[in-house]
């Protein structure tokens, strides 16, 4: 041991005064760890750092994220609110054309014709597999003939009158088979022959058929009395197209018309009972 100290004390003492340095730093610079805490703290303190910019730039990204998921939200918010403006623009501009179609109605009695009216009441309406008919309260007495046209308050055609009484008289509506009056479209002007038919009957529905050849027509055509003959006044509304077929043989197309008139719904209706042109 004396050889050792003699040979190697001045290392030693060298040593132990560096250790003795060191810890004097480590205290000078950590009041209230031990060095130990403060070596241990000192060496975990570079993978602190390193855990805590990975936590900020994860906690970044998230934010991130979550802004584009809040951003993705609300222009789908803005999508879906323009279509529902878009959607209520179309329809103010179909409502604005159907003012205006109601309004030229409205104003046929004025422009084309001086009608004869005679207001009735709706006492029964019959739907069987052979007939479609109303009852209204209107007979002989009050002027009324068979064959005089029926409409509402806004000239939508509801059928002819059939049989009349006194007080009374039935309507063959424009869906029953017995019922054929010429019409004519709209748009196109094309004429044809408006007529009930068994297979339609049932649903509300009428045939136009005998239209010309390459005809045009389009679902939603409106389709009106076509005054040929001077039994009925032009221009009163039957219906709209729903549907266009070709017949049996496929060499001439016909049409399903929609009345516009909803019968189950009818209380009040007027009778032509005679009408004159206005030149």
């Amino acid at each position: 041991m004396k050889r050792f100290l003699r040979d190697h004390g001045l290392w030693v003492l060298f040593a132990a005064a560096v250790i003795a340095v060191a810890l004097a730093v480590m205290s000078y610079f950590s009041n209230t760890s031990s060095p130990l805490t403060n070596v241990a703290g000192i060496i975990a303190s570079p993978f602190r750092s390193a855990y805590t910019a990975v936590a900020g730039w994860f906690n970044e990204k998230q934010a991130y994220f979550a802004d584009i998921q809040a951003l993705q939200e609300e222009n789908e918010a803005l999508r879906k609110r323009n279509a529902q403006l878009e959607a209520a623009a179309r329809q103010g501009e179909r409502a604005s054309e159907e003012n205006e179609l109601l309004r030229q109605r409205l104003n046929l009695r004025e422009q084309k014709y001086e009608l004869e009216l005679e207001a009735a009441m709706v006492t029964e309406h019959e739907v069987t597999n052979w007939t479609s008919s109303l009852t209204l309260d209107r007979g002989t007495m009050h002027g009324v003939e068979s064959g005089d046209c029926v409409v509402t308050a806004t000239n939508d055609l509801v059928g002819l009158v059939g049989e009349v009484g006194t007080n009374w008289c039935t309507v063959l509506t424009i869906v029953d088979t017995d019922t054929s009056l010429g019409a004519q479209v709209f748009r196109t002007r094309d004429l044809g022959l408006a007529q009930g038919d068994f297979a339609l009957m049932g649903e509300d529905r009428l045939r136009l058929d005998y239209l010309p050849a390459g005809c045009q027509l389009l679902n939603g055509d409106l389709v009106v009395t076509s005054g040929l003959g001077g039994y009925y006044p032009s221009d009163l509304v039957i219906g709209t197209i729903e549907e266009v077929q070709k017949d049996d043989s496929g060499a001439a197309s016909y049409a399903i018309i929609a009345p516009e008139a909803d019968f189950d719904a009818l209380t009040e209706v007027f009778i032509i009972k005679s009408f004159d042109i206005v030149t």
